[in-house]
């Protein structure tokens, strides 16, 4: 009797046990982000209230409800995400990122008088390579800060902003300018093309850097050499970065001297494809709207920048109602003047009703998709990023949904574009690893970062007699 009694509670507790572990989660990951609202892009742009993250080698999981991530996923490191909103890290498709440095220099002026007469001088006088990494850092810790996971860029010592971009755990398309003048890092267009070579070769294949070759302009770079440079992307499969139709005065001088508009132009020579990105395209035709379709070519609208420089604007709501890959970009710091996404979708959003006096056209949620999902198309990278879903990379940041210009809320998209500002993003995570939690910086220092900027206001002063004061 006592020997059947042992037996049975010997039972019970096998029972228990066996239990408690059939109910273990067995999937272990590196990190998982739980509760809150995951706003995931996805094809079916699902909304999962009280969600989660699970995220392994630097690539998301799953995607799926607390419950059932409890059920089948544990990690070492967990993030609350209760009360807030959990989305894809946002993309800055065109910027120039060193250009932090020279943040209101000149203001106030069209685009040919502002860069003949005020940048191009300045660059000349100040750019260095260690100009540049100062710049990065702190462009990269802006935007880190508002939220931005990926950012495509243009400039000089591209494989020093690739360096500081790597080391500080941020994703970036990074394009190595080719010109046809002598600029800071290299006089000819023979030097610039040995460097581009290098500079892909490189980082061709890493994990947080997509390495490119950035012709300025169809304007200031020579047929022939627009020529090489898709022969080189052909060669390499690198990216080619780029400004088309910023302006009417660069499309009327085009077809002066060129018998065609830029786009025209370049599709004759054979410069386009699907490796392009485009910045700015304020000025294209209905017709090569569906020729930029046809080719693959991804465009980045740069709303503020646009605005600022006088520049016109883009037809994004045609663009949309074809389907065209088109993203969102800062420009540079100097004629915008800041990097800041979230007022980029404000302004996409609220302009293009203005011009087209119908408030339908371009709604928050289709704002809020040329930030993320629709951007990484313009990048070419929508397999790897601009979602929240199984596979892809694990680029997300933290908003949170409970600050007074928030509540209360009704809509996500809505609250997202029109309410959402820089300030209410709380973490970010690039390619899995935390690089800010809690408003805190964990991979760039903030107040190094500021005095080395400082320094740098000074030495611009003296080089270039910028007013720091209005005159009377």
């Amino acid at each position: 009797m006592a020997t059947k009694r042992i037996t049975s509670v010997l039972l019970v507790i096998l029972g228990m046990t066996s239990s408690s572990f059939a109910q273990r989660p067995e999937i272990k990951v590196d990190l998982i982000i739980r509760g809150g609202t995951v706003v995931t892009m996805d094809g079916s742009r699902r909304v999962i209230e009280n969600g989660g993250i699970a995220i392994k080698d630097g690539r998301i999981v799953a995607v799926a409800t607390v419950a059932e991530m409890d059920l089948n996923y544990s990690a070492r490191q967990v993030i609350e995400a209760q009360g807030k909103v959990v989305i894809p890290g946002l993309i800055n498709g065109h910027t120039h990122v060193p250009m932090t440095l020279f943040r209101g220099i000149a203001d106030d002026l069209d685009l040919q008088e502002w860069l003949t007469k005020y940048i191009f001088p300045a660059e000349a006088k100040n750019v260095t390579e260690d100009f540049v990494r100062v710049g990065t850092r702190l462009g990269l810790a802006e935007m880190i800060r508002s939220g931005t996971t990926t950012y495509c860029d243009m400039y000089y010592f591209e494989d020093a902003i690739a360096d500081e971009t790597y080391k500080a755990g941020m994703r970036g398309v990074l394009g190595e300018t080719v010109i046809d003048f002598p600029v800071a890092d290299n006089k000819t267009n023979a030097e610039a093309m040995a460097y581009v070579e290098k500079f892909v070769a490189h980082w061709k294949g890493n994990s947080l850097i997509v390495p490119a070759i950035a012709p300025h302009a169809p304007y200031t770079v020579s047929e022939d050499h627009l020529k090489a440079v898709r022969a080189f992307s052909d060669r390499t499969g690198a990216p080619i970065v780029t400004h088309i139709s910023e302006t009417k005065r660069e499309v009327d001088d085009s077809i002066k001297a060129k018998g065609a508009s830029p786009i025209d132009y370049l599709n004759r020579i054979g410069f386009l494809n699907n490796r392009v990105i485009a910045a700015h395209v304020v000025w294209p035709s209905e017709e090569e709207l569906g020729l930029l379709k046809k080719l693959g070519v991804g465009i980045v609208h740069n709303p503020q920048s646009n605005m600022k420089l006088a520049s016109g604007v883009a037809p994004v709501p045609e663009m949309l109602r074809q389907d065209l890959p088109v993203g969102l970009g800062t420009d540079g710091a100097a004629s915008n003047n800041d990097l800041n996404l979230w007022e980029e979708m404000d302004t996409a959003a609220k302009l293009h009703k203005l011009i087209s006096k119908d408030p339908k056209v371009v709604s928050a949620q289709e704002a809020f998709e040329m930030a993320t999902i629709r951007g990484a198309r313009a990048m070419h990278l929508e397999k790897e990023i601009g979602s929240l879903e199984a596979g892809k990379r694990a680029d997300i940041a933290i908003v949170d949904l409970d600050d007074l210009n928030q509540t209360p809320y009704y809509n996500i998209y809505s609250d997202l574009v029109y309410a959402a500002k820089s300030g209410d993003v709380r973490t970010v995570v690039i390619e899995g690893r935390v690089v800010m939690r809690d408003r805190r910086l964990l991979t760039l220092n903030e107040e190094t970062i500021k005095a080395d900027a400082r320094r740098y206001r000074e030495r611009i002063v003296r080089s270039v007699g910028v007013k720091t004061v209005p005159e009377d």
